[in-house]
């Protein structure tokens, strides 16, 4: 997936092809209360396969028999420079920049299998765009998502239960992270479902606004 990185003023294309989209788990503390759960006591990773992205603008195939298929609109960290073992205080050092993502997700799947995978991995189930900005402050970008342009998420990076720096370093610690890897970092209360037909789009400060439509799975 081509996409434009922005430091400053420069712009150039960075190809990005993650060997893993790590996602983080119940890590805004309203959006674990809204699922039923507790705040957890330290981050929960899952893992989206990279068969999963979807390009800014790009179609979100919804497959049938389903009762909830999710958006989530999240702040993604790209990683810019191999990682491990990371201290919190380093952390953004190995950041190439930030975007936005949408963690798409089969509620009904989540439910019934206990563990993420299938419910999170479906193709295009990881639309990431519209753009990789460098240089953020990533501890209090304002989010929100919304459909057919009704808000439906509208939070900021500030309610986050484990933020950016903190997610890297655990990360790192559990397994290495390579350049192009992205870290998805959780996503606010207001998350719902998604029918055929609709547009999503989340928006996050200083990135942009990362759109798709919906359409039924092939």
């Amino acid at each position: 997936m081509l996409l434009l990185v922005q430091r400053g003023s420069s712009v150039e294309p960075f190809d990005l092809v993650p060997s893993k989209i790590i996602g983080i788990g119940q890590n805004y503390r309203a959006h674990a209360a809204e699922m039923g759960k507790g705040v957890p006591e330290e981050p929960l990773m899952f893992l989206k396969p990279r068969s999963a992205l979807l390009s800014d603008g790009g179609a979100i195939e919804r497959p049938s028999g389903y009762e909830r298929v999710d958006y989530e609109g999240e702040l993604g960290v790209v990683i810019g420079q191999r990682a491990r073992n990371v201290s919190r205080d380093r952390a953004l050092d190995f950041v190439l920049g930030f975007t936005c993502v949408n963690d798409v997700s089969v509620r009904d799947l989540q439910k019934k299998d206990g563990q993420w995978a299938r419910a999170k991995g479906f193709d295009t189930f990881c639309p990431i765009g519209p753009r990789i900005v460098a240089g953020l402050d990533p501890s209090s970008l304002k989010i929100q998502t919304r459909v057919n342009g009704a808000i439906r998420q509208d939070s900021s990076t500030s309610d986050l239960i484990f933020d950016v720096p903190t997610l890297i370093s655990f990360c790192s610690r559990h397994m290495t992270l390579e350049v192009g890897d992205v870290i998805s970092t959780g996503t606010p209360a207001g998350v719902g479902n998604l029918a055929v037909g609709d547009t999503v789009e989340v928006e996050i400060e200083g990135v942009g606004i990362l759109k798709n439509t919906v359409i039924a799975r092939p």
